[in-house]
């Protein structure tokens, strides 16, 4: 089965960081930058974060472009932590909420039901099997795919070769060290095994750098 087209979308500091050390993140990049982020989203099927972005950011992950189609907003939630309460439990009616989850009780399930969230369990005994998440979205019609956050789910992504392309928007601006990274730690021993890309477009959105990279084979 072909698996959905991977877009990668980073926004950060000169350095790779996404958040001060404290968590705080809003806004790193300009205006213009998160205008064409939207647009990303619009271009795509679906879109996907992790537990942590969603708990720590609590997103809507819409589009908000007038006459643009949201995308599918996805979850990868092992423990299955997304609150209810959360923007995109409550608009699950609007737009679709899909969670990926290592489990779900029957209670747990018939909860999110009723916002009418649906819930796809898949395992692997590293966490959540990416692959069979991108079979499940192939059967449901889904083509092309964002990830959006955070660090952890990036980083799963590409160690795994899955990442197609990249849009990266970087501001001029450095966190330092104790800042969080935009990718998590992905564990490689040899150079070999690196992922690689080719930059195939480099532009300047107001102050930021914008590069869209592809995966070389």
């Amino acid at each position: 089965m072909t698996r959905p087209r991977i877009t990668l979308k980073l926004a950060t500091s000169l350095d790779g960081k996404i958040a001060l050390a404290n968590g705080k993140s809003k806004w790193i990049t300009s205006d213009a930058s998160r205008e064409r982020g939207r647009e990303l989203r619009a271009q795509h099927d679906a879109i996907a974060i992790g537990s942590n972005t969603a708990i720590m950011d609590d997103p809507r992950l819409t589009a908000r472009i007038k006459g643009a189609k949201d995308p599918i907003r996805i979850i990868y939630d092992s423990r299955l932590r997304l609150s209810e309460t959360s923007k995109l439990a409550q608009s699950a009616n609007e737009t679709p909420v899909w969670i990926f989850t290592r489990s779900c009780s029957e209670t747990r399930c018939k909860q999110l039901k009723k916002l009418e969230i649906r819930v796809f369990q898949i395992s692997h005994a590293d966490g959540l099997d990416l692959n069979e998440s991108l079979e499940v979205m192939s059967k449901h019609a889904v083509s092309s795919l964002l990830i959006e956050g955070g660090g952890t789910l990036a980083g799963a992504f590409l160690k795994t070769g899955l990442v197609d392309q990249i849009h990266w928007f970087r501001a001029p601006v450095i966190i330092g060290g104790d800042g969080r990274n935009c990718i998590g730690d992905m564990n490689f021993q040899a150079l070999d095994n690196l992922p690689r890309y080719a930059r195939s477009s480099h532009m300047m959105i107001e102050q930021d750098s914008y590069d869209i990279l592809e995966r070389v084979e």
